[in-house]
């Protein structure tokens, strides 16, 4: 176990440089300076000079990637004569000093994502702390209702082959699969928050937290996240009908199945005691993969609803070119991606323990 979470561990962390690196000199290539961007219309040559040599954008785009790596990195490097050493006394990166090796001071902090270019030097952690929760949220109850609709429904699927029943579950489930999720939003926010709403009381925009119309803070309006959740679970609830009819199919003609139908178990009783664990480990596959998928894909949906996630937080920096905002959601992304599929093969063991983690 303990080498398989080294290797695995090692792994991640050599994917995490690679994504590091690709959104880097990606977004570093583009057009436009950071600086001037930071400023806005507000700067004058010295002011544009001081920040340049505040972020390091005047130095050479291979010292910004080392430098870029070092804000990353939980061990980082900091020399006592440099600018980011200021950082280290103002307590911008929540650093813990560790030891000095001549000049330069090593210091044990976070992951530091630098500042917004638009949101007077907000701190992009900050940012993304303020809305991936919501989005978290959004995605756990989206594939809630994906994975208790969907193994229902696949299971009836199954147990009901080639009957009028299986083809009206499985058109269900590739319509589900083929709309796209912003159509799907749009459609569900006008049918359901207009045309239907002295009827369901469901809003066609709103986020979870809402303001108080008589200035008593805000308040958790838990009606906002029906739709959006709806939409968002609509794709992998497709694919989870499909994937568990098919895997329930597969196991339901093992023989160790038929040896349990001898034995004058039920139908039920076969498929709950016996069958459902094991087709299972692809659903879980699938789940996994959506939950992260969740986190990119919510972009268009959260927009549509005003659900204020990390998703819509991404369309509003792209929309303002903040370059910090978008490389760290992306990076939290990717993070997230890893972390998972990490504990997929932790889940595939236990619910599979023919797999053996090497």
């Amino acid at each position: 176990m303990l080498r398989y979470l080294l290797h695995k561990t090692g792994y991640a962390l050599l994917t995490l440089f690679g994504v590091i690196t690709v959104i880097f000199f990606l977004f570093n290539v583009l057009p436009g300076d950071p600086a001037r961007m930071m400023l806005d219309q507000n700067e004058n040559s010295e002011q544009l000079a001081l920040v340049k040599k505040k972020y390091g954008f005047d130095k050479p785009i291979a010292t910004q990637y080392l430098y870029y790596l070092n804000d990353l990195s939980p061990i980082s490097f900091h020399s006592k004569n440099s600018d980011d050493y200021t950082f280290l006394s103002e307590g911008k990166y929540n650093a813990l000093p560790l030891f000095s090796v001549g000049n330069s001071e090593v210091v044990l902090k976070t992951p530091y994502l630098r500042e917004s270019f638009q949101k007077s030097g907000k701190k992009v952690t900050q940012v993304i702390g303020d809305t991936l929760p919501n989005t978290v949220i959004l995605a756990i109850f989206a594939i809630v209702i994906a994975i208790m609709i969907g193994i229902v429904l696949g299971i009836v699927s199954a147990v009901y082959k080639d009957s009028w029943l299986d083809r009206l579950i499985a058109l269900v489930s590739t319509l589900g699969m083929s709309v796209p999720s912003f159509f799907s939003a749009i459609l569900f926010a006008w049918f359901f928050g207009f045309l239907l709403h002295r009827y369901t009381h469901l809003n066609m925009t709103g986020s979870l937290y809402e303001v108080d119309d008589f200035g008593n803070g805000t308040y958790i309006q838990w009606k906002n996240i029906i739709l959006p959740a709806v939409v968002l679970g609509i794709r992998p609830l497709g694919v989870v009908i499909q994937l568990m009819r098919n895997s329930l199919l597969e196991v339901m003609s093992q023989d160790y199945i038929r040896t349990a139908r001898a034995k004058g178990l039920s139908e039920l009783q076969v498929i709950k005691r016996h069958a459902l664990k094991n087709a299972l480990n692809p659903v879980v596959t699938a789940v996994s993969g959506w939950f992260a998928s969740m986190l990119a894909g919510a972009v268009f949906v959260e927009y549509i609803f005003g659900w204020n996630g990390l998703g819509k937080e991404i369309v509003d920096a792209l929309n303002t070119l903040d370059l910090p905002v978008i490389m760290g959601a992306v990076l939290v992304i990717a993070t997230t991606f890893v972390v998972i599929n990490i504990l997929v093969d932790l889940i595939y063991a236990y619910l599979d323990p023919k797999i053996k983690l090497q």
